[in-house]
């Protein structure tokens, strides 16, 4: 708990920072592309939160503004949802045995492709739509395959000329387990 307190007072300084450092607030430009570099945080959900209390990421996005209001995005990066610990204990007939052990971390590259949306001065809405490759069989596949998962991605964020702050719930969803988290996005972005 005291890690995921320390990473969200982080973000929030970084997040506080970054809008005082800004000073424009600009909508996309038509015509023009965009680059932009993040860092993620999230708090897992579904199957992910039953060994999983928080994870850590990095992006990066080309962006292409279609009109004033409306951009295209192509996104990828690595995610790793860090394995918590946890204990056990069970009965046998000499008593009660107990112990500790850490579930291993989760890591995701997403491929996703996306619409974003401006509704008021730097306020847009977001959809992306993508895959999921998990980078570890932490699911004891009978093969050793790795799971390829479905991306939906809703979110809404706050653009200024050059930082993205950005809030969504990513869902995972293939094979026998589905899970999703909702993360929050911070990035730097410039033209190209």
């Amino acid at each position: 708990m005291k890690k995921i307190t320390k990473l969200l007072t982080v973000a929030g300084i970084a997040a506080v920072s970054l809008v005082s450092v800004a000073r424009a607030q600009s909508v996309t430009p038509a015509n023009k592309w965009r680059f932009g570099i993040g860092v993620e945080g999230f708090a897992p959900t579904g199957d992910l939160h039953n060994i999983s209390n928080a994870g850590i990421g990095g992006t990066a996005r080309i962006q292409y503004g279609v009109n004033q209001n409306v951009a295209l995005m192509l996104t990828s990066g690595y995610y790793n949802a860090f394995g918590k610990n946890a204990s056990y204990a069970y009965a046998n007939p000499n008593g009660t045995v107990t112990g500790n052990y850490k579930y291993p971390s989760v890591g995701i590259v997403p491929v996703k492709a996306g619409i974003k949306g401006y509704i008021a001065d730097g306020f847009y809405l977001s959809g992306e739509v993508g895959a999921g490759f998990e980078t570890k069989d932490i699911y004891a596949n009978p093969d050793g395959s790795k799971d390829t998962k479905l991306i939906l991605a809703p979110g809404l964020g706050y653009s200024f000329k050059s930082v993205d702050i950005g809030a969504r719930y990513e869902n995972f969803s293939g094979q026998n387990n589905n899970y999703g988290f909702v993360g929050l996005r911070i990035a730097y972005g410039f033209g190209i």
